[in-house]
């Protein structure tokens, strides 16, 4: 039986059955190396597209008017008016970010196009929830996208809601409202 094989080529027997063929290491050196310089090439391009498309496509919620920079605020992505606002475990997207200067700034990436509303929470005490008095008043500050109004009941999603076409930031400011001192 006649094998062609490239003249720079070597074969080995281990057993009748198996042939195995070996470059010699210049040849594997070079085609390691242009893959290598190729796949360096390209991740040159390709983080800093996904890198910019990141940082320029998402939504910032900047959280106003807080009364102190004790604990955290917690921010609520929401996508659709079910469980909106009080159910945390049917949001789009959420987080906890710490206060600076009476202020605090949730940013949301790479998040796609589509009708939103944003929760926040004062969450001075960090238990991670609304406290309310005896009467039934909030404790805490909270607020809505569109400072959308919060009377006897929180506001709708469709109070609070906006568009975002993910081509680019889009601010949310919310001015925290507290019912009591």
């Amino acid at each position: 039986m006649r094998i062609p094989l490239h003249r720079a080529a070597h074969v080995f027997w281990h057993d009748p059955s198996t042939i195995f063929v070996q470059l010699p290491k210049n040849r594997i050196l070079m085609k390691l190396s242009v893959l290598l310089a190729a796949a360096f090439a390209l991740s040159l391009f390709l983080p800093e597209a996904a890198l910019y498309a990141a940082a320029h496509s998402k939504i910032r919620v900047v959280v106003k008017g807080l009364r102190d920079d004790r604990g955290r605020v917690g921010c609520s992505l929401f996508n659709g008016p079910d469980g909106f606002p009080r159910e945390k475990a049917k949001q789009f997207r959420g987080m906890w970010v710490p206060k600076h200067d009476r202020s605090a700034v949730c940013d949301f990436v790479a998040v796609p196009a589509a009708t939103y509303a944003v929760t926040v929470l004062d969450d001075s005490n960090m238990d991670g929830k609304m406290d309310f008095n005896f009467i039934g008043l909030p404790t805490k500050g909270y607020g809505f996208s569109n400072d959308a109004k919060a009377t006897l009941s929180p506001p709708s999603f469709q109070a609070a809601s906006f568009s975002y076409n993910a081509e680019s930031r889009l601010t949310v400011t919310i001015d925290v409202v507290y019912r009591t001192h």
